[in-house]
């Protein structure tokens, strides 16, 4: 795959990433999955070519993200990640799953404002899993999702290395 500077982890597979991607459970086959900050695209990539029937989202504000995204799908021979700017996915579709590696070094202002607008949008029973280094506030995440997020299971599904995976299933 094609990385550069200028985007998260522009040089290699984030550790953290690496983590998210071996710890999770298999994405839905079918439906709309969402890779929220996506980089140039290792989730989205794993996404799409897991679930090949299934629409990948790749959104990330980053345009050079955004094209190093399009150029590794096209690498890969994947036709089913459509990346896109956040104001530019449909308001109404739901998210059978999202995975991220969330930006946690934008504040935690604008990382409580990213997850208050996506995870509102994962259909019923799906799961959010985020993957957050313990140092860089992973447990007071969980605690903020747990409040935000009351109607919603929330969980620290897996702890590997540094890294706590957390997971936030939607009420059905």
């Amino acid at each position: 795959m094609v990385t550069a500077t200028g985007v998260f982890s522009g040089d290699r597979l984030d550790v953290g990433t690496a983590v998210l991607l071996d710890a999770v459970p298999a994405p839905p086959e079918t439906g709309e999955l969402l890779d929220l900050g996506c980089g140039w695209g290792p989730i989205a990539a794993t996404l799409a070519l897991r679930s090949p029937a299934a629409r990948v989202w790749a959104v990330d504000v980053n345009a050079r993200a955004l094209s190093l995204v399009e150029r590794n799908a096209e690498l890969l021979s994947i036709s089913n990640i459509t990346p896109a700017l956040p104001e530019r996915v449909p308001a109404d579709v739901r998210f059978d799953a999202i995975w991220s590696n969330p930006p946690i070094r934008i504040g935690k202002p604008q990382l409580h404002a990213l997850l208050e607008t996506w995870i509102p949008r994962l259909a019923p029973g799906a799961t959010a899993w985020l993957v957050v280094q313990k140092h860089l506030g992973a447990d007071s995440l969980l605690r903020w999702l747990a409040e935000r997020f009351a109607g919603y299971e929330v969980e620290r599904a897996d702890s590997r290395k540094t890294y706590r995976i957390i997971a936030i299933t939607a009420p059905d």
